[in-house]
């Protein structure tokens, strides 16, 4: 398993809580899945698993969906 990043915006103006969980994790096929779970914080969130066949695929994949966030507020 490789690093998972927590990610959060907060916007009490706005009423917006949110937070959202990428990482890369080894799966049970010798392969690689990049996780994300997303949703308002204290509440259950969505979940969406991404297979990849290489490491460095998933890694990429990873840091390209974090990068988006962090352009978008979370921090």
């Amino acid at each position: 398993m490789t690093a998972r990043q927590q990610l959060r915006r907060v916007d009490p103006a706005r009423n917006m809580r949110r937070f959202y969980l990428v990482g890369v994790h080894g799966d049970l096929l010798a392969g690689w899945s990049v996780l994300r779970e997303w949703g308002r914080i204290g509440r259950r969130g969505r979940v969406r698993v991404e297979p990849f066949t290489e490491l460095a695929a998933a890694e990429a994949a990873g840091a390209r969906i974090e990068r988006a966030k962090r352009r978008r507020g979370y921090a």
